[in-house]
């Protein structure tokens, strides 16, 4: 880890002034471990910085700034931050409380989640932490029907079995997120049906992720940086240029992105095509990132260099959260649904 982290922004180079308070929280108080990162959740969370209200940049710098240093750590704390904005969005601030929190709302397998009678069974994939955190919310099927909701739950709740051994992780293994059993849990409904999935912050939080993902690239690119400046040749010096270049196009999409989020630009239809055309820009400037670090490095640091190890794990995995053609597919229908030519 650097000893003296710097903060990510997302404002040109020739424009960059003094980082802002929620980025500077994020520098004064560094955090190592599981706990230090839930813990600085939490103090970032007291600032009330919600996508969406102006300060939308701000908190995406605040998470690249983490994820430039620990992807581990940002991967705690940016589910923490996103369930605060959904509770805030569905005017629920009152149910936050003192505790740490995430967002379970992964869907599929073969027991899925059901409320009925308030009360939630089955099993729910890719809970990140549950072992650690004290509250969740969690979408699940509305009895028998097709529909979903939103529930917050208290994940200290005794209908409430995390199995400790699905997490084979070779990145993020600090951030266990293997399936949890809920065994008539009691929940309680956040917004109406549907309004999850519906609702404007959906397409921001994923933007959030996106966020992550540049700045766990940044971290490459700066170890890339420091090599380079101590022996520059030929290819070091063209896998450096193509790395700032990709991760140019990244900060400009989201930099961009946020401007429109806080301009009431990103919403319904529009929210959704920004989100899948931000994720794709950015997943694909990091998947070039790290092959163009690799080539560039060699195996050295790969054996020797535990932080930078490590930042190329965390990143291979956490970009799985983009789903690569899929999401492409999806973007493409997108584009066909709209009613003139998109470029």
């Amino acid at each position: 880890m650097p000893s003296s982290p710097s903060a990510v922004t997302l404002s040109a180079p020739s424009r960059q002034h003094s980082a802002a308070s929620l980025v500077r929280v994020a520098l004064v108080e560094p955090a190592s471990t599981v706990d230090e990162a839930l813990a600085l959740a939490q103090l970032l969370g007291s600032h009330g910085v919600f996508p969406g209200e102006g300060r939308t940049a701000e908190l995406w710098e605040t998470l690249a700034t983490i994820s430039a240093r620990d992807l581990g750590v940002a991967r705690a704390i940016e589910p923490h931050l996103d369930a605060l904005a959904i509770l805030h969005q569905a005017g629920a601030d009152d149910r936050v409380g003192t505790g740490t929190w995430g967002v379970f709302a992964a869907e599929g397998g073969g027991d899925p989640l059901t409320e009925r009678n308030g009360h939630l069974t089955g099993t729910k994939a890719w809970c990140s932490l549950a072992d650690r955190l004290d509250n969740a919310l969690v979408s699940a099927h509305v009895g028998d029907s097709e529909e979903r909701q939103l529930y917050s739950v208290a994940l200290r709740d005794e209908g409430i079995t995390v199995p400790s051994d699905h997490w084979h992780a070779r990145g993020l293994v600090e951030i266990p997120s293997g399936p949890v059993r809920f065994s008539a849990v009691a929940a309680t409904g956040v917004g109406e049906r549907g309004w999850y999935l519906d609702r404007p912050g959906f397409a921001w939080g994923g933007i959030g992720v996106a966020a992550c993902w540049y700045g766990g690239a940044v971290g490459l690119a700066r170890t890339l940086f420091t090599a380079t400046q101590a022996s520059a040749g030929p290819f070091s010096l063209a896998h450096l240029g193509a790395v700032d270049a990709r991760l140019s196009d990244a900060r400009r999409a989201l930099a961009e992105a946020a401007s429109l989020v806080d301009g009431g630009y990103a919403t319904g239809h529009d929210g959704s095509l920004l989100a899948l055309r931000v994720r794709d820009t950015v997943a694909g400037a990091c998947d070039q990132v790290i092959r163009r670090v690799g080539r560039a490095l060699g195996p050295g640091p790969l054996a020797v260099d535990e932080a930078h190890a490590k930042r190329v794990a965390d990143l291979t995995l956490y970009l799985r959260q983009h789903h690569a053609e899929k999401d492409e597919a999806a973007l493409g229908s997108q584009l066909l649904e709209g009613s003139a030519e998109p470029w």
